[in-house]
């Protein structure tokens, strides 16, 4: 088992900026890869930003630029980091742990990130 700790969402303004962080304990040497999804309330769930263990990351195209997704294998954390942000980001953000064999996806409680006009 692997477990997931989410910091760090709350309440800005729109252009402002906030940073997630993700902490993960258990079974870690499982773990493939790394991220973040969100979900906005009557939404999918999607992904927003991804990182494998050797340091790939991925991007949604909706937050290219903007947002910034980095790890320390050390400390066994995911951040992202925020900016620019905008109303249309307002969602709860949930990390993820991905575990290639056999395939499993653990998650996080989810943080909330809202964004004002």
């Amino acid at each position: 088992q692997v477990q997931l700790v989410e910091s760090g969402g709350g309440l800005v303004q729109a252009g402002g900026s906030l940073r997630l962080s993700c902490a993960a304990s258990g079974r870690i040497f499982s773990i493939n890869a790394m991220g973040w999804y969100r979900q906005a309330p009557g939404k999918q769930r999607e992904k927003v930003a991804t990182i494998t263990n050797g340091g790939t990351t991925t991007c949604a195209d909706s937050v290219k630029g903007r947002f910034t997704i980095s790890r320390d294998n050390a400390k066994n954390t995911v951040d992202l980091q925020m900016n620019n942000l905008k109303p249309e980001d307002t969602a709860v953000y949930y990390c993820n742990a991905r575990q290639n064999w056999p395939y499993y996806d653990y998650w996080g409680q989810g943080t909330q990130v809202t964004v004002s006009s």
